[in-house]
């Protein structure tokens, strides 16, 4: 029977290909940051809607996927912290403190630690499963950000949901879809290096 090492075991993410270190992980916090900002400039509202459509979702996932879990969640509160102190990169340019979307905010970081942790246990190998890790990982985002939408609605459940979830159901599912399609192929090539 042999034996392999905790390193060998390990399952290699695409943030593995540079040693690791202080300056790798801020870099990769900095870089995962940066990901997500641009995406949310991707967005449009709905008339009436609280929350944007944005790329954003799908750059938090992809992150995490690639740097894992404890750096997915370090470049989500960078994202959100450097936000809130006024660089312009939440949807649309936005800056400072989002009354309406802080909890998806918070969301980005628990689901980036969620999926991190997946695709280290190897889940961003296949399609299907890569899938399953995107879902669980967006139902952590609508998890946070849902209540904190309702609260900030004055309690009204009914309005957060119908303006908070029902509508981005399709496009997510469609967002985990092309995660589910991109990080295999990424992830066989490393294996392959």
């Amino acid at each position: 029977m042999s034996q392999t090492s905790p390193a060998a075991q390990r399952r290699l993410l695409i943030a593995d290909l540079a040693p690791s270190g202080l300056a790798w992980d801020v870099a990769t916090a900095a870089l995962g940051a940066l990901l997500v900002g641009a995406l949310a400039q991707v967005s449009y509202y709905l008339p009436g809607m609280p929350v944007p459509f944005t790329g954003q979702t799908l750059g938090v996932l992809l992150v995490a996927a690639a740097v894992g879990a404890r750096r997915g969640a370090a470049a989500m509160a960078l994202y959100a912290g450097a936000g809130i102190a006024g660089v312009p990169w939440f949807a649309g340019g936005a800056a400072g403190f989002p009354k309406f979307t802080f909890g998806y905010l918070i969301g980005f970081a628990v689901a980036a630690a969620l999926v991190g942790t997946l695709a280290r246990r190897g889940w961003i190998r296949t399609p299907w499963a890569t899938f399953a890790a995107m879902l669980l990982g967006t139902i952590v985002i609508y998890a946070c950000g849902v209540p904190w939408l309702a609260m900030a609605l004055g309690g009204n459940w009914a309005t957060a949901i119908a303006s908070g979830l029902t509508p981005f159901l399709a496009s997510d599912a469609l967002k985990a879809a092309l995660a589910a399609l991109m990080l295999p192929a990424a992830t066989a090539l490393l294996r392959r290096r």
